[in-house]
C-alpha cells in the first residue's frame, strides 16, 4: 500500500541521486580522478557513505516530481555546476527552488520537458536562481510572466532557451535583461516582425538570436530602428522562416555588428540553385563573414558581387535592388559571361562495318565493352558478338596498322586513338552487316 502511494507521488531528487550514485554501484571508483568520489559520511548520518557528485549532473527522464530533504540535496550537490533535470515531472516551482537553492555553484540548469504550463513562479522564490547563467526551458510551455520573473532575478543570465513553447506572440517585460547574450526561440509560432521587435527591447545586449522554424514573414523596420533594436547582434538564424522578399535580406545590413547569418529553407531562395542562393546572399550582405556556417572568402565575395550585377542588370530600373547600384559603382556594368563548352572532346574516327561507314566522336574514358554496345545500336546490328580493330593509317599509299581491341574493360584512351583513325567492326555474321548497309 505504501509503495503504491509512493509510486503515485513520483520520485524525489534525493531518491534518484541515492540510487544512481550509490557507492555499491561504483566498486572501482574509490580512488582520485575517477569522476565520482566517495567521501566518508558525516557523523550520525543514516547512510553509510555519501557521494560528492560529478560537477555535471545528468538526471533526465528519471520520473522526478519533488526535491526531497534539502539537507540531503546540499550534501550531494556541494560541487555541482551543471544540472540536467529535463524530461521529468517537476511542476511545482517550490520543489525546483528547493533543489536549486541547495546547489551553491549552479551555473547551468536544464528544465526542458517538465510540465510547467500555467504554473507561475513567485518573485520571492525566484531569487534562488540568481547564480544561473544558462537556463534551458524547452518544451515546458512556460508562460512569459514566469520567463520575466526568472530573467529579472538572474542578473548574470547569459543564455536562454525557449524553443517548442507554442509562443504565438512575445509578451513584453517592464524590466529588461541586459546580461542576456544568446536567445534561442526556435520551433515556435511567431509570424510578425513586431513580436521580434519586442525581443530587441527586452534583451538590448543580445549577440546571438536563433529564430529558426518560425513562420516569420518579414523584417520590417526603418534602418535607424533596426540599429537601435539590436546594436550588439552578431549572429542571427532565420532558417526555415517565411522570408520572401529581398528587402528583408537587405534589412539585415542595418544591424551594425552582424557578421554571421543562417537563411536556409526560406521561400525567397526556392527558385535558385544552391550556388546561386549563396552568391546572391553573399553579395547582398557585405559585412557578413560567415554564411550558413561557411566562411566567406574575399575571392568568393568578389565573384558573388559580379554575379549579382549580371543577374539583375537586364531588369527594369524600378525593379533594381539598392545593392545593385552600390555594386555597379564598384565594378561598373559587366558584359554577360560567354558560354564556353568545357566538355572534353575525344578524337573523331570512321567506324566501318562492311560497306557502311559512320563518323563518330569518341569519349576516351569509355571502355571497349561500352563502345561495342554503342556501335551495335548505331549500326542496328543484332546482339551477337563483335570484334573491334583499331586501324591506323600511316602515310598515303602505305600499309595500315591494325590491332584488335579485345579487352572489354580497357579504356579507349589507352589505345592512343587520334583523329582520322578507323575503328573496324567485324560481327560474327558478316553477311548481316553487309545486308544492313544495302
Amino acid at each position: 500500500m505504501d509503495s503504491s502511494s509512493d509510486e503515485e507521488e513520483g520520485r524525489s531528487f534525493v531518491q534518484v541521486v541515492s540510487e544512481k550514485y550509490n557507492p555499491e554501484n561504483f566498486p572501482y571508483c574509490r580512488g582520485p580522478g575517477m569522476g565520482v568520489v566517495v567521501l566518508p559520511s558525516p557523523p550520525g548520518s543514516p547512510v553509510k557513505d555519501r557521494l560528492n557528485l560529478p560537477s555535471v549532473l545528468v538526471l533526465n527522464d528519471c520520473g522526478i516530481t519533488k526535491a526531497g530533504d534539502r539537507t540531503e540535496v546540499a550534501t550531494f550537490c556541494a560541487h555541482v555546476v551543471e544540472l540536467d533535470l529535463s524530461h521529468n515531472q517537476l511542476k511545482d516551482w517550490e520543489e525546483i527552488g528547493t533543489i536549486v537553492s541547495n546547489v551553491p555553484h549552479l551555473d547551468f540548469l536544464n528544465l526542458s520537458r517538465n510540465p510547467l504550463s500555467g504554473v507561475e513562479l513567485e518573485p520571492s522564490l525566484a531569487e534562488v536562481f540568481s547564480r544561473v547563467r544558462r537556463l534551458v526551458l524547452i518544451n515546458t510551455h512556460i508562460t512569459w510572466d514566469t520567463v520575466h520573473t526568472l530573467t529579472s532575478h538572474t542578473p548574470e543570465l547569459e543564455e536562454l532557451f525557449l524553443c517548442l513553447n507554442l509562443y504565438e506572440e512575445v509578451v513584453e517585460s517592464g524590466t529588461p535583461c541586459p546580461s542576456l547574450r544568446l536567445l534561442q526561440i526556435t520551433d515556435n509560432q511567431l509570424q510578425e516582425w513586431a513580436e521580434v521587435r519586442k525581443l530587441g527591447a527586452m534583451y538590448p545586449r543580445l549577440e546571438m538570436l536563433v529564430l529558426a522554424n518560425n513562420s516569420l514573414g518579414s523584417v520590417e523596420d526603418p534602418p535607424d530602428t533596426l540599429e537601435r533594436l539590436f546594436p550588439k547582434l552578431r549572429y542571427i538564424n532565420l532558417n526555415n522562416s517565411g522570408l520572401s522578399r529581398w528587402e528583408d535580406v537587405d534589412s539585415l545590413n542595418f544591424f551594425p555588428k552582424l557578421a554571421e547569418v543562417k537563411v536556409m529553407g526560406i521561400p525567397l531562395l526556392q527558385p535558385y540553385t544552391d550556388q546561386q542562393r549563396r552568391s546572391l546572399i553573399v553579395a547582398q550582405l557585405p559585412s557578413v563573414s560567415v554564411l550558413n556556417g561557411s566562411l566567406v572568402t574575399d575571392g568568393e565575395r568578389e565573384d558573388a558581387e559580379r554575379f549579382f550585377i549580371r543577374h539583375h542588370q537586364d531588369r527594369p530600373e524600378e525593379e533594381l535592388p539598392r545593392r545593385y547600384h552600390i555594386l555597379v559603382s564598384k565594378y561598373g556594368r559587366l558584359a554577360p559571361l560567354a558560354e564556353v563548352d568545357l566538355t572534353p572532346r575525344g578524337p573523331t574516327v570512321e567506324v566501318r562495318c562492311g560497306d557502311r561507314v559512320e563518323v563518330v566522336t569518341l569519349t576516351m574514358e569509355q571502355t571497349v565493352g561500352a563502345l561495342k554496345k554503342q556501335l551495335r545500336a548505331l549500326l542496328q546490328l543484332p546482339p551477337s558478338g563483335v570484334r573491334l580493330f583499331h586501324v591506323i593509317h600511316t602515310e598515303p599509299c602505305s600499309a595500315s596498322l591494325s590491332h584488335e581491341m579485345q579487352y572489354p574493360g580497357r579504356a579507349l584512351h589507352s589505345y592512343s586513338i587520334r583523329d582520322g583513325d578507323e575503328i573496324l567492326l567485324v560481327p560474327k555474321d558478316k553477311a548481316r552487316c553487309n545486308s544492313t548497309g544495302s
